[in-house]
């Protein structure tokens, strides 16, 4: 007896697949993250990260300008601070006239529309590499806490739409909402990495801002004792919670490919919107195996975004956002 049923008649063509589909990407799903260094006319390709670039702030301008062309509509700055600007309390973080605030008003200028998000960490800042101030070779919380939220308060003034702590300190989020209350900024909202593990595919990042932490004496080896540990998975959900109660509007989990059980448990849990990084680490992959002729890059590339955006994801932080998007398109 033949089948009733043949879930083969709804895959014949492309023009069915396409009809049938359950998740699809747009460019309303991205967020391009975008480094930027001080300087004019430079673009420094990052060299575990092929094909991605530091920018300074007139490239950047050109560089937004065509990502709205494209139907982009969202950028995520981190800044590269010179070596002699950085010191152990942030102080680079705060100040209204440097390469953050400077980034976040060029974009607004640029184009007025575009979402500009921002990084909100003293990693950048810190001549430890630490996500925070360090005392006795210990990450102090609520020392980096308080810098953390003038640093988002900073951030409001020059223009940002939203600010994305990625520390991963305990309480930061209240801290930051209830000064950006008190200042005036309600619309300012908070993206915040409530998940973010200590996980190993975060390595060309930290070659594109020369941010991994310093192999010096008391000083913490690694962010374990802050970030996440990659074998739980519940502790995911306890974070997150966490940070709504305290005032974050949207959520992240971070890194992407390895953690989409954790995305759809998040998903599962919350009723707000959450975002996920697909990071440095997961991008050199595909391009290095790329690059040997060991898998098709453009295939690669879109299975593993719609795999996150199927897991929950309502919009993700992607090094191939620029070009997912002319495929797409």
């Amino acid at each position: 007896m033949y089948p009733l049923r043949r879930n083969r008649r709804l895959r014949t063509n492309e023009s069915i697949r396409s009809l049938v589909r359950e998740t699809v990407i747009s460019p309303n799903d991205f967020i391009v993250p975008l480094f930027v260094v001080e300087g004019k006319n430079v673009k420094e390709e990052i060299g575990s990260m092929p094909g991605y670039f530091r920018l300074s702030l007139d490239l950047l301008e050109k560089e937004v300008k065509e990502l709205w062309n494209l139907g982009l509509k969202s950028v995520l700055l981190f800044v590269k601070v010179s070596e002699e600007l950085k010191d152990n309390a942030g102080k680079e973080a705060l100040n209204p006239e440097g390469l953050m605030q400077r980034s976040i008003k060029t974009v607004k200028n640029a184009v007025p529309e575009m979402i500009v998000m921002t990084d909100v960490a003293l990693d950048p800042y810190s001549k430890f590499g630490h996500d925070g101030i360090i005392a006795d070779g210990k990450v102090l919380n609520d020392d980096t806490t308080a810098v953390l939220a003038e640093m988002s308060l900073s951030h409001a003034k020059a223009g940002a739409d939203i600010v994305a702590p990625s520390d991963m300190m305990d309480g930061r989020i209240f801290e930051m909402r209830s000064l950006l209350e008190d200042e005036g900024f309600h619309d300012t909202a908070i993206m915040s990495y409530s998940a973010k593990y200590a996980s190993a595919f975060y390595g060309p990042f930290r070659d594109a801002l020369d941010s991994a932490p310093v192999d010096a004496a008391n000083i913490p080896k690694d962010k374990k004792t802050y970030q996440m540990d990659p074998s739980n998975r519940e502790e995911a959900i306890r974070e997150t919670l966490m940070d709504i109660e305290e005032g974050a509007d949207i959520v992240m989990v971070k890194p992407g490919l390895c953690y989409l059980d954790i995305v759809r448990d998040i998903r599962n849990a919350v009723n707000i919107p959450v975002a996920v990084y697909q990071v440095s680490g997961e991008y050199a992959m595909i391009k290095a195996a790329a690059e040997k002729g060991w898998l098709d890059h453009d295939a690669v590339m879109l299975e593993q975004l719609t795999a996150i955006k199927r897991a929950g994801a309502n919009m993700i932080a992607s090094y191939f956002a620029k070009e997912a998007v002319k495929l797409i398109s």
